[in-house]
C-alpha cells in the first residue's frame, strides 16, 4: 500500500507508506523502531532500580533507629557509616547512573531513530506496523477499524 491509494475507510496519510518506500525499508524501520522500545523498557527498568535502590536507602533510616533503640548503637552507627547514603558502584548514586545511561545511550538511539523516520520515511512512524493491521483487520467488522474515531468538538 502506497501513499497514492486511499482505500475508504483505511488508515490516514500517516500511516501510509510514501511513494517510493520500499518494503526492505520499512521493515528495517520497524526492526530499528522496535529496537527503541526495547531500550525504552530497558530505560523503565533502569528507573525501577534508581527508585527502589533509593527507597531502600530511605528505608535505612529506620533500620538505625531501631537498633539505637534495642540498645546496638554500634551496629546503627556500622549501617550508617557502611551502608546509608553508599555509592552504589564507584562514584555514583543511582541518579548518575541514570544520566549516563541517557546521555550516552538513550537520546542519541532516540534522536538517531527519528531522523531515520524523518530521511527515509517523510516522519511517517510505524508504517510497519500499520501495515501489518491492514493485512490482519477484517473489513467491515465494527472491532477491526483502520482509525480511531474522530474526537467530537
Amino acid at each position: 500500500m502506497n501513499e497514492q491509494t486511499e482505500i475508504p475507510g483505511g488508515p490516514d496519510r500517516e500511516h501510509r507508506r510514501p511513494e517510493g518506500v520500499d518494503d526492505i525499508t520499512v521493515e528495517a524501520l520497524g526492526a530499528l523502531s522496535k529496537a527503541l522500545e526495547t531500550t525504552e523498557r530497558a530505560r523503565g527498568r533502569l528507573y525501577d532500580f534508581h527508585q527502589l535502590t533509593g527507597t531502600a536507602d530511605l528505608q535505612l533510616d529506620r533500620a538505625v533507629e531501631l537498633l539505637e533503640e534495642a540498645g546496638h548503637p554500634e551496629w546503627a552507627a556500622k549501617v550508617r557509616s557502611e551502608i546509608l547514603g553508599r555509592n552504589v558502584i564507584p562514584g555514583h548514586w543511582t541518579f548518575q547512573i541514570v544520566e549516563a545511561y541517557n546521555a550516552t545511550y538513550y537520546r542519541p538511539f532516540q534522536r538517531l531513530e527519528t531522523s531515520a523516520v524523518d530521511e527515509l520515511a517523510q516522519g511517517r512512524d510505524h508504517l510497519y506496523e500499520a501495515e501489518m493491521k491492514e493485512e490482519r483487520r477484517t473489513a467491515g467488522h465494527p472491532a477491526h477499524v483502520a482509525r480511531p474515531p474522530a474526537p467530537e468538538l
